[in-house]
């Protein structure tokens, strides 16, 4: 006959109240620091689901107190695309973004590089030059401006008093990009040059490569500033329906549907929609540019 012995039951001590405590404290301050964390996403986050919320609601209901649509009326977003000029809008946009961007990195990336890696008499007091132009708010040159775009190069009724001076280099580009290149080694640029590489050749195949989250994080910011420029359209675009961005357009669209707030907020929503989708498929190189700026002076 099998006899099957038993395993003798292995008890636990119970934990010390020292490590009951710790850990209670430890679950304390996730939970803490976690809703922290989630109470600051929710204040950001629940304007745009308030507006996008909005957006879907009959024309009736969104001027009601209900947060939730009764029907989901994702025909708004053709209604506002049936706008007369709203695609001209985005058109004007994306070309005073793209051109303006395109333009502004190109110009800006010699100069930094300049003040970055050359040695010359003067160095310095070019880096307060540009860091004074940064202090200086548009606003007070805004009618020499005007009057030379307007009266001179009779430009006014056009977004190109916008662009072109983008082509010239922007202070803030100049500085951020500066500050980036600081952060790369003069050994990289004496080996290129040690190798026989001028120094356009040093700039674009080695100088470059390194500097791309610079270089990102300088084409944000300014593709973010172009697209919600409204100041700037308003001043030179404002005459001319057919020159006007979604930032300066929108206003219009407010005032045509002030009581249409469900096609106001559809069109907001197609406003914001591409800054939003750039900035999160591009905010690690954002990010990096950003905080490695501050390494080095």
């Amino acid at each position: 006959m099998t006899q099957v012995l038993a395993k003798p039951l292995e008890l636990k001590a119970p934990p010390s109240p020292a490590k009951r405590t710790a850990h209670r404290r430890a679950l304390l301050e996730w939970i803490a620091i976690h809703s922290l964390g989630i109470a600051a996403a929710l204040f950001f986050t629940l304007p745009f689901v308030f507006v996008f919320l909005t957006s879907l609601m009959s024309d009736s209901q969104a001027l009601s107190r209900d947060l939730i649509p009764h029907t989901w009326e994702w025909d708004n977003y053709r209604r506002v695309f049936d706008t007369p000029g709203f695609l001209t809008w985005w058109r004007n946009t994306l070309l005073y973004a793209f051109l303006g961007t395109a333009l502004t990195v190109i110009s800006s990336i010699p100069v930094a590089y300049a003040l970055a890696k050359f040695r010359f008499r003067g160095r310095n007091l070019a880096l307060m030059l540009v860091i004074s132009m940064m202090m200086l708010p548009p606003q007070v040159i805004i009618i020499p401006m005007y009057l030379f775009w307007a009266k001179q190069l009779d430009l006014s009724g056009s977004l190109w008093p916008l662009i072109i001076p983008m082509a010239f280099g922007d202070a803030f580009s100049i500085f951020l990009l500066r500050q980036f290149l600081t952060t790369i080694p003069d050994e990289y640029v004496d080996a290129a040059k040690v190798d026989g590489c001028g120094d356009l050749r040093t700039l674009l195949k080695v100088v470059l490569p390194m500097a791309k989250p610079g270089i990102a994080a300088v084409a944000l910011f300014q593709f973010f500033y172009a697209w919600n420029d409204y100041f700037g359209p308003q001043i030179y675009a404002s005459e001319n329906p057919g020159a006007w961005t979604l930032s300066y357009g929108l206003e219009s669209f407010k005032g045509a549907h002030h009581t249409d707030w469900n096609l106001t907020m559809a069109a907001t929503v197609l406003v914001m929609a591409p800054v939003i989708l750039v900035f999160f498929f591009a905010q690690k190189a954002f990010v990096e540019g950003v905080t490695l700026t501050g390494v080095k002076g």
